[in-house]
């Protein structure tokens, strides 16, 4: 589940990609053959790829008509800053930030720094340029980076009431 709550904008939408993520699975389960000797490990890996490219299918079905244009202005700024207030913080609350991306955001980041898929790869899966991809990465990274120096801004601004 954790896999398609990265992918998906909502619970029901993760619900919904791991139940046809299973059916896969239930279809193709007496195909699966183990790459290497352990068999757990080769499973889990296996249905793992399953779930990932599921969240892809979905997300691909899904936002096939989301447009740049559609994008907030936000989305576009480019700031760079050095603070690593990220290494204080909690893996579900630096996921909180990343689910706050637009889904175009959220799933290149997800494959790029999650799963670690190369640009050449996510460009190949989402049927977008290499180029479209490093460039939305860097987007992303720099709204994660606004949004996490948000969050800290309020958070000492709470801490000084």
């Amino acid at each position: 589940m954790a896999i398609c709550m990265r992918y998906c904008n909502s619970k029901d939408d993760a619900m919904e990609v791991v139940n046809d993520g299973f059916m896969k699975i239930y279809k193709e389960l007496a195909s699966f053959k183990p790459t290497y000797d352990n068999y757990e490990a080769s499973l889990k890996g296996w249905m793992k790829s399953i779930f990932v490219n599921t969240s892809i299918d979905h997300f691909r079905k899904n936002n096939k008509n989301y447009r740049v244009s559609e994008m907030e202005e936000s989305h576009f700024e480019m700031e760079h800053t050095g603070e690593t207030a990220i290494d204080k913080m909690s893996y579900k609350e630096i996921m909180d930030v990343v689910h706050q991306l637009s889904p175009v955001y959220k799933t290149i980041f997800n494959l790029f720094v999650i799963d670690g898929f190369k640009h050449e790869e996510i460009a190949s899966r989402l049927k977008i340029s290499v180029g479209t991809s490093k460039s939305n990465l860097s987007k992303a990274k720099a709204n994660i980076q606004k949004m996490l120096r948000e969050a800290l801004i309020k958070y000492y601004e709470q801490k000084a009431i």
